[in-house]
């Protein structure tokens, strides 16, 4: 009924009858004669009849609800009091570990999942570091393990106080008192580590380590090893990132022809040998639980792959030798073998499919490239490599060569479910491969980019699991974050800082799993040492300093993140309904279809940038008012020297004359892997012992084919 002052008189006038039913001397007799007895019964039985329509898992969710707040509240009080529950650092996919009981009320809780963890689980905030399973468990708990240590307790702080003396919780959680409203938010959203996972895949950030990956690489293997241990000496996690140059990403050997000598050791490591391998990681031991390497590589990803793992093992054999004076025999040297596959953690990028879309430094035939993806993860599944992410399904390229966010997480999911298809269609299980998938997106300035990693595990999760079946540990979706390197100027070049620094904190509160900060100087130059400090440092005033960050998941809760994730997400959808419609991701591919709409939006980008419509400080609005001061003066540029460059050389040479009678053979070998349908990353485990990058790449292109883009 409209309120009395919208209604016209003959309105009012019409509806004395009905207020004198309800509010007369002779309606209040009337419903104090009716039975109310009756009508609870009636009120109680419809109530379980829409129970009783309610799914299970809904039902399920809505009773564990009082336990999860119980157990997220009394923790809270225990912790404050001083009696903070140790829990030892376990693998985040095992059981969560049995934690003291907090009180008899709270013996029921524990029964959920999400309230042990809850209560007595610190889970990881980084992409490698999470990766462990059930069954490796032993491989950090275990000092007899290689590399290992003994577990560390981790204390799950769930409230922290502030200086004036506020105390705040680590996990938000929402005061709905309607069922419907709290079915709602657990079904879309819920708490961290629970499904959908919109809020992160685990249940708390990490507190003994920072999200930190910084990006690396120059010159010489010797020249990027002093960064890496730059970069890495005041933290007790050693977690690398490996950029190559561009003569290693197409599967080159450094030599004198022009195009070759002049890119040696240039924005990236050149790294064609595995000697050369072996001094890029001298000095970090790789099977160390808290040593991670990730490397940017795609074309020759097998190749560069195999040379690590190699790596990691004659580092492992060296070892055993110095501790044990003398050399393993033949059946030790296969168990530290063995032990190294299952122990040494990373990622490798090797994503085929957004090489072809948008960065282009594919080198073999997509279809032969695809094969070598499959032959490594299956590879993995068979030797128990199940730290070691054998892809890294980028966005982030995508977004560089000019895609908005919608299109770089549309094109990136499709690209993963592209492979769930292939590696299934090769006999393999969902969860046997899914939990070795990695991500790896962009973060901007739009939009967007504040729930991309939400949206993302929201639609993977549920994919994975309603399509495929996968288990929760295939679910999680784990991610790297890069700030934009398009949104690097080189006006103003200190500007660049201000826009790494917001987008490093959208990154964070969207609990990434990784994170790298660029340097404000790399609109210019790979970074210097002065930049990468300042880069390094914006992650950690983020973290240590902002309090905000202390919180594991201030987006939740918010109106606009909430209406923003589901307009992303529809139109991530649509944006897969129509690569779906153009024969999925590889017939897309075969019209160009990802490719235009990237040059589209790169355009549409670029236009509104130089029409100042799209404000930039320092570069279309705001202007130095003395234009010269604008640029950097005589700025700092890292570049290889040509000394590093004929040290590259000479090295080349002397690993060639030393393997020059069993290169042959090895590649021979490696040929007839690849005609007969054998596992061609088996072979190269082998071929790269003798044989160089060049020398691999040539033989490979024999039997697998030159990449060509269709025109």
């Amino acid at each position: 009924m409209p309120p009395l002052a919208a209604q016209s008189p003959d309105t009012v006038e019409s509806q004395p009858a009905e207020h004198e039913a309800y509010g007369s001397p002779a309606g209040q007799s009337n419903l104090a004669q009716a039975d109310t007895g009756q009508i609870a019964v009636l009120l109680e039985a419809m109530a379980a009849e829409l129970e009783l329509q309610l799914h299970p898992s809904c039902k399920k969710l809505l009773d564990e609800w009082p336990a999860v707040r119980e157990a997220y509240g009394v923790g809270a009080k225990l912790l404050t009091a001083g009696s903070t529950p140790d829990a030892a650092r376990k693998p985040p996919d095992a059981e969560p570990a049995a934690s003291k009981p907090v009180s008899a009320k709270t013996d029921a809780a524990k029964k959920s999942p999400v309230v042990e963890a809850a209560a007595s689980k610190s889970s990881s905030a980084e992409t490698d570091a999470a990766k462990k399973s059930p069954d490796a468990g032993s491989a950090t708990a275990n000092p007899s393990s290689p590399g290992a240590t003994a577990a560390k307790p981790s204390q799950a702080r769930l409230h922290w106080t502030t200086l004036s003396g506020l105390t705040l919780p680590r996990i938000a959680l929402p005061r709905y008192s309607c069922p419907g409203d709290l079915l709602r938010w657990l079904l879309t959203e819920n708490v961290p580590g629970q499904p959908p996972y919109a809020a992160g895949v685990f249940p708390l950030k990490r507190s003994d380590e920072e999200p930190k990956r910084q990006f690396a690489g120059e010159g010489t293997p010797e020249r990027t090893n002093r960064r890496f241990h730059y970069l890495s000496r005041h933290d007790n996690a050693k977690r690398l990132s490996v950029a190559f140059d561009s003569v290693t990403l197409y599967g080159h050997d450094p030599g004198e022809r022009p195009d070759i000598y002049g890119k040696i050791g240039n924005s990236g490591v050149n790294v064609p040998t595995l000697d050369d391998m072996e001094r890029l990681f001298r000095g970090f031991d790789l099977c160390h639980p808290a040593t991670s390497v990730s490397m940017t590589i795609n074309g020759p990803a097998p190749i560069l792959l195999a040379m690590y793992m190699n790596a990691a093992i004659r580092q492992q054999l060296a070892k055993f030798a110095a501790q044990h004076g003398r050399k393993p025999d033949a059946a030790e040297e296969e168990a530290i073998r063995t032990r190294t596959l299952q122990t040494v953690r990373g990622t490798v990028q090797a994503d085929i499919l957004k090489e072809d879309q948008g960065q282009n430094t594919c080198i073999f035939s997509t279809g032969f490239a695809l094969k070598m993806m499959g032959d490594i993860q299956q590879y993995f599944i068979a030797h128990g490599v199940r730290h070691y992410y054998s892809v890294s399904i980028s966005g982030y390229h995508i977004a560089e060569a000019g895609a908005n966010p919608i299109s770089q997480l549309a094109f990136t999911l499709a690209n993963g479910f592209t492979y769930v298809e292939y590696y299934r269609s090769r006999g393999m299980a969902v969860d046997d491969f899914a939990p070795n998938l990695s991500f790896f997106f962009s973060n901007g300035l739009d939009p967007e980019y504040a729930v991309l990693g939400r949206v993302a595990r929201r639609i993977w999760s549920t994919v994975i699991r309603d399509k495929y079946g996968g288990n929760e540990r295939s679910q999680k979706l784990k991610y790297h974050i890069q700030t934009s390197g398009r949104s690097l100027h080189a006006q103003e070049m200190d500007f660049n800082d201000i826009r790494t620094t917001l987008q490093a904190l959208l990154a964070i509160y969207d609990n990434c799993n990784s994170l790298h900060t660029n340097a404000y100087d790399e609109a210019i130059t790979t970074p210097t040492e002065h930049s990468v400090r300042r880069a390094m440092a914006i992650q950690l005033i983020i973290n240590k300093e902002f309090g905000l960050a202390r919180n594991d998941n201030p987006l939740q809760g918010s109106f606009l993140i909430e209406e923003l994730t589901d307009l992303v997400e529809e139109a991530v959808l649509a944006e897969l309904g129509r690569i779906h419609h153009r024969g999925g991701v590889l017939g897309a591919m075969d019209t160009g279809y990802q490719r235009g709409r990237i040059q589209e939006e790169s355009m549409l980008y670029e236009s509104l940038k130089h029409s100042g419509e799209l404000p930039i400080v320092g570069v279309n609005t705001f202007l130095n008012t003395n234009p010269a001061a604008a640029l950097a003066s005589d700025p700092e540029l890292a570049r290889s020297t040509t000394e590093e460059k004929e040290t590259q050389l000479a090295n080349l040479r002397t690993f060639r004359e030393k393997h020059e009678a069993a290169a042959e053979e090895a590649l021979e070998r490696l040929k007839q892997a690849a005609l007969g349908g054998g596992n061609v990353f088996e072979e190269l485990m082998e071929t790269v012992q003798v044989a160089t990058l060049g020398q691999i790449t040539t033989a490979l292109f024999e039997v697998g084919g030159q990449y060509r883009r269709n025109m």
